[in-house]
């Protein structure tokens, strides 16, 4: 078998690292290019000096240039930056695995419409565990539709600049299309004062930022006299990673396409 040949985008970020290892240390693929902001430090240098053993590949700013060998670009940046990289890939063929958070509709339709030149898989979580989560979400929403306040609680580290996480949207979009509803019309983002009593139908969310939180998600669902809590706790990027890298395979034999990681793991219900 033939090593798929994988580009990394934000190549000296923590994310970028991690996907760097990862590659490295899978079977089946080689890193074939590496992508960095113009003015990074790390232009020029080899990414895969931090893991003590060169790959080979230089860091890049210019698209072209870091492209060059790749068929694929796992991209956890920003969304203009992840837009501009987008128009490369679908203009080029390149097929992309897309984590970026963050995205206006704007950006979400541009995303779909490049999956008509190029194959793509856009999820805001990558882990597997998340993923399942989800799932589990959607059944857990159906059968809490009558008496149950559904709140969305997320946590993550100091550095993260966007709010909620795209996790946290997309368990409440889940749990919205579950229930019929559009998330931009019972979604409640901020509260204080005096907000009157709690909408029945609404979606709360809190968001918390600390530290060096991963990422933990946690659904209540509060009733009377009972309450669940469906939660998902990362300790390490790594499951992003190699989510990230299960996606890549998915897409081996696809030319074009907008896919998720529904697809990926098999749990779409058609």
């Amino acid at each position: 078998m033939t090593a798929l040949k994988v580009a990394v985008a934000g190549a000296s970020g923590r994310m970028g690292k991690m996907l760097i290892e990862a590659i490295s240390n899978a079977d089946d693929m080689v890193l074939a290019g590496a992508l960095d902001v113009a003015g990074s430090t790390a232009i020029g240098t080899d990414a895969g000096a931090f893991l003590g053993k060169p790959a080979g590949v230089l860091i890049e700013s210019d698209l072209a240039k870091a492209l060059a060998d790749a068929d694929f670009l796992i991209d956890f940046t920003r969304p203009e930056g992840t837009l501009k990289h987008l128009d490369y890939c679908a203009a080029h063929g390149i097929k992309m695995i897309i984590g970026t958070t963050g995205f206006d509709d704007a950006g979400k339709a541009a995303i779909a419409a490049a999956g008509q030149q190029t194959a793509i898989v856009f999820a805001p979580n990558m882990s597997v565990g998340v993923n399942v989560t989800l799932k589990l979400l959607e059944m857990a929403a159906k059968s809490f539709a009558e008496g149950y306040d559904i709140e969305i609680i997320e946590a993550h580290h100091r550095h993260k600049v966007d709010a909620p996480s795209g996790t946290a949207l997309k368990m409440g979009e889940v749990i919205a299309d579950a229930l019929g509803h559009d998330l931009k019309e019972v979604g409640v983002f901020a509260r204080e004062g005096v907000t009157g009593e709690r909408d029945p139908s609404s979606i709360g969310f809190a968001t918390i930022r600390g530290g060096d939180i991963v990422g933990d998600h946690t659904v209540l669902f509060a009733g009377i006299g009972e309450r669940v809590e469906i939660s998902h706790k990362s300790s390490s990027r790594v499951t992003y990673a190699h989510g990230s890298l299960r996606a890549a395979r998915f897409l081996n034999d696809k030319a074009t396409g907008l896919f998720d990681m529904y697809d990926v793991l098999g749990l779409n219900n058609h």
